[in-house]
């Protein structure tokens, strides 16, 4: 699975030929939220202040996970994605 990025001690990771709807994977510690790229929808459980900066974080590259899944969903390579600052 790769790494996208990484801030703050949380890393985003997506898979190859993963599921629909379009997500990725956030851990923090033994932590992990799947993130739904367009609506925000979350499944698992995160500390509340790293949680928001995943959602921060979403907000701002929304455009480059979506390219990043295409990328995947044809077995590419998907770009690093900048961290929060």
């Amino acid at each position: 699975m790769p790494e996208i990025c990484r801030f703050y001690g949380i890393i985003i990771r997506m898979y190859f030929g993963d599921h629909q709807p379009p997500h990725f994977h956030a851990s923090y510690g033994d932590d992990e939220v799947l993130v739904e790229i367009l609506t925000g929808a979350i499944e698992g459980r995160f500390p509340r202040r790293a949680l928001a900066l995943v959602m921060e974080w979403l907000d701002v590259n929304r455009d480059a996970l979506m390219q990043n899944w295409q990328l995947l969903e044809s077995d590419s390579v998907p770009a690093k994605i900048d961290p929060l600052p």
